[in-house]
């Protein structure tokens, strides 16, 4: 099955599986106008799954190039299949690969929906793999994009959740670049890698919040510490 072909049998997979209502009700997640066909999410993976298995044994870059020609369609199922091709890919993820996540980031993440499934499997997973782009993250923080502020928060949770070295002062030094950051889904971002690094490191992210949490957004602090002790959690927020 050549490249054309596929894209077809995507196409047809998905319409049998669109449902009006759904795409419908996907929109009330979301502040910005998202663009769907009405695939739930379990069944893009499946279709993901299907096609996976064909190429699978493609030349890399001749993958993630089909894979960002589904990006540019623009629809969120099409979105969930390339990021779901590109975790596959992981054992064969090179540093060269950061340019194109970058610009992945910057053309096709338009919702904090794509951003969250993206960072937190591959780029999640480059950056264990490729530590030396942690601080990548600082420069990314200051984005006049919001969903690569997000991400840069976002994106270390794969990490943390591991207890990978490096993850946890990378985390408060993106924090403290967000700190006073006005975007909502910005605050919630950093705020839920807070929460995660918290599961493993709770009384060094109880000190780091304490300190900063005068000037840090109240949906932020109400993230940070969901997962605390309650004796932990009603200091920080009195």
């Amino acid at each position: 099955m050549n490249q054309q072909q596929l894209k077809k049998e995507i196409e047809k997979d998905l319409l049998n599986l669109a449902d009006l209502i759904y795409k419908k009700g996907c929109q009330r997640f979301f502040k910005e106008k998202v663009k769907n066909m009405g695939v739930r999410v379990p069944d893009r993976r499946k279709i993901a799954k299907k096609y996976w298995q064909i190429i699978k044994n493609w030349e890399k870059k001749e993958i993630l190039d089909l894979a960002e020609e589904l990006l540019k369609r623009d629809l969120g199922e099409y979105r969930t299949i390339a990021f779901q091709w590109s975790f596959e890919l992981k054992n064969r993820f090179e540093k060269v690969d950061f340019n194109r996540w970058e610009r992945w980031i910057d053309d096709y993440t338009k919702n904090w929906g794509a951003v969250d499934d993206f960072c937190t499997h591959s780029l999640g997973y480059f950056l264990v793999e490729f530590p030396q782009f942690l601080k990548e993250m600082n420069n990314w923080a200051k984005s006049k994009n919001r969903w690569k502020r997000r991400a840069t928060a976002v994106s270390l949770i794969y990490g943390v959740r591991r207890k990978t070295a490096g993850f946890l002062d990378q985390i408060f030094e993106v924090a403290e670049i967000l700190l006073k950051d006005e975007d909502d889904l910005v605050q919630k971002g950093y705020g839920w890698a807070l929460k995660e690094a918290s599961n493993n490191y709770q009384r060094q992210v109880w000190n780091w919040v304490m300190k900063g949490k005068e000037n840090m957004p109240r949906t932020t602090l109400r993230y940070a510490v969901e997962k605390m002790s309650k004796e932990l959690k009603t200091k920080v927020m009195n």
